[in-house]
């Protein structure tokens, strides 16, 4: 009896500190332009839950932004820009960086950071798939993760799988390659990670319309991705 008791005891108190955990983790976060973004809770990570839009690093400085596509493939500095050009696409898919903002470690809020490759694999992990390495495995264990994640609205169809029944609302906000030309806005959706690759460029990952599964490849630090931060 008293260890059932005890037991009781214990377990009354975890739960009171998972209870507590959770109403002390912040709903927004917001930037230094003011934007505000919704957030949520993965496992031990708080992401979040919406694409970046800053236009300055959090020192308060502003990032370059640029809209000639002949400048992209030789911009060696952070540079951003809006798919299109248009800032309205900023308003729902967020803007897109190249890699070196996302390596001076100041484009997110004070307090976040861009993830890491392992901290991408973390979130992988928590929502049931395997660590690289096992690629085969990987791909029929994380079949299903990027329906967990991808937003049910802003997709084209098919969205396949879709029912961000994590809440982290993944955006299909395309891309702007090398030579400076955008592509595959509301089809594909690219985010950096803040890890170089040891092969070519940095690391990243992304989500398709037409599959349900959540990949890793790496690409040309000069392309422009969306950015999700992840609290420190």
């Amino acid at each position: 009896m008293m260890r059932i008791k005890l037991l009781l005891f214990v377990m009354s108190i975890f739960g009171f500190y998972c209870r507590l955990n959770a109403q002390t983790q912040p709903t927004t976060v917001t930037d230094i332009d003011g934007n505000v973004y919704k957030t949520v809770q993965i496992g031990n990570q708080l992401w979040m839950a919406e694409n970046l839009k800053t236009t300055k690093f959090n020192n308060g400085k502003p990032i370059p932004k640029d809209t000639d596509p002949k400048n992209w493939k030789s911009l060696m500095s952070g540079g951003y820009c809006f798919y299109e050009n248009t800032k309205s696409n900023a308003t729902i898919y967020g803007a897109l960086y190249n890699w070196f903002a996302v390596r001076s470690q100041k484009i997110c809020p004070l307090g976040w950071h861009v993830p890491r490759d392992g901290e991408w694999d973390t979130l992988v992990i928590n929502l049931g798939g395997i660590k690289r390495g096992f690629m085969k495995r990987e791909e029929v264990e994380t079949l299903e993760i990027g329906a967990k994640l991808k937003d049910t609205v802003q997709w084209l169809s098919p969205n396949i799988g879709a029912t961000n029944e994590t809440m982290f609302s993944a955006l299909p906000g395309g891309y702007i390659n090398s030579a400076g030309a955008f592509d595959l806005i509301k089809t594909d959706g690219y985010w950096w990670s803040s890890t170089i690759s040891v092969t070519y460029g940095a690391y990243c990952r992304f989500l398709k319309n037409i599959t349900s599964s959540f990949s890793r490849t790496n690409l040309s630090k000069t392309y422009g991705m969306s950015v999700r931060c992840i609290k420190n």
